[in-house]
């Protein structure tokens, strides 16, 4: 049974062959709806049911809380409908024309950006090329058809190399293999861009607010904009919990030094004596709650663990009145976080 789809306010309709799920149906009929993990873990898809009704699928309570799903919200990247349906949701234009490929490439460089960091540096094939917006990811497909998400570190315009950002997820079975056996010049297979999170046309000012290896994509995004000439303030609060996992601290360092619209906020949560830090500590997204109290004519993009991501959702729609669709954000969820987190019926 084939089912149809509207969405409000655009007006776009497509229709869900039985067992898709909302997003795939879309995706796959050309229609770009946000979107970040697939799997229920980041909200990023999240869309309000005007009628009809879903099978919500399996997913994490933190992306869609109950109150959420009781006011009428769902998960579009897991839910199947069980009805027609009108939806609200903002369609993308921007990655209309982009192509998702299956490719190959080929492990170039690896560096040690940290103890628990890896910098990959992958090649495509040398008449191939990866059309895709700073901010979106990529997905490795395993030999057991499995795969594992990683956000591209480099700006469109620097694309010699896909760079990734990986960090070492003890007992991870891709992580341990980057980390424990994976060489120079050994061949990888991945499919691509994917995801939502790009710079959206504003005059806003942009908050930039990264934990961990989530400054992967933001890096990207920032990047972009300076080379596009983008005028708008842009402020970086990158977090960690000590100060060298911090990993290209002085990239940042060196952007704010030399950007004059670019400000450069690191916050540490769990500093040793002897790190000797000075800096600003606590919670990345309360450090900007700190500073922008009032962020309702400002432009956010999140990017790292779930908890954060959630948390500034949470707090900075709330309590500094951000307007939702301002907050744009991408939430690294391991197999760990789904396995532990899944819910729904």
């Amino acid at each position: 049974m084939t089912l149809q789809v509207t969405v409000q306010p655009s007006g776009h309709a497509f229709t869900v062959p039985e067992g898709d799920t909302v997003l795939a149906a879309a995706l796959n009929q050309g229609l770009h709806l946000p979107y970040g993990c697939r799997n229920g873990a980041c909200g990023s898809c999240k869309g309000k049911l005007a009628a009809g009704a879903v099978d919500y699928g399996k997913y994490q309570k933190s992306a869609l809380s109950d109150d959420e799903r009781a006011a009428g919200y769902a998960l579009f990247c897991v839910a199947k409908p069980l009805s027609d349906l009108t939806i609200e949701v903002r369609a993308i234009g921007a990655v209309q024309d982009i192509v998702v490929k299956k490719l190959p490439c080929r492990v170039h460089r690896m560096e040690r950006a940290a103890d628990d960091v890896m910098i990959l540096y992958l090649k495509l094939p040398a008449n191939e090329r990866l059309q895709f917006l700073a901010g979106q990811y990529i997905e490795f497909i395993l030999k057991d058809g499995t795969r594992r998400s990683f956000s591209m570190a480099n700006a469109p315009h620097d694309d010699e190399f896909l760079q990734l950002h990986v960090r070492h997820v003890p007992g991870g079975a891709f992580t341990d293999h980057v980390f424990k056996h994976m060489k120079e010049r050994d061949i990888l297979r991945f499919e691509g861009p994917l995801g939502s999170f790009f710079l959206r046309e504003s005059e806003k000012p942009i908050v930039y607010v990264a934990s961990g290896t989530g400054f992967a994509p933001v890096k990207a995004i920032i990047e972009s904009a300076f080379k596009q000439g983008v005028e708008r303030p842009m402020t970086l609060y990158w977090g960690a919990r000590r100060p060298p996992d911090l990993y290209l601290d002085q990239l940042a360092r060196k952007w704010a030094a030399e950007q004059p619209r670019f400000s450069y906020v690191p916050v540490i949560s769990d500093a040793l004596p002897e790190d000797r830090w000075r800096g600003r500590t606590g919670f990345v997204h309360r450090a900007v709650m700190a500073d922008l109290p009032d962020l309702s004519g400002h432009q956010v993009y999140a990017c790292g663990v779930p908890v954060m991501v959630e948390s500034a959702r949470r707090d900075f729609t709330h309590a500094c009145h951000l307007p939702i669709d301002e907050f744009l954000c991408d939430s690294f969820t391991t197999q760990a976080d789904l396995a532990q987190g899944a819910t729904g019926a």
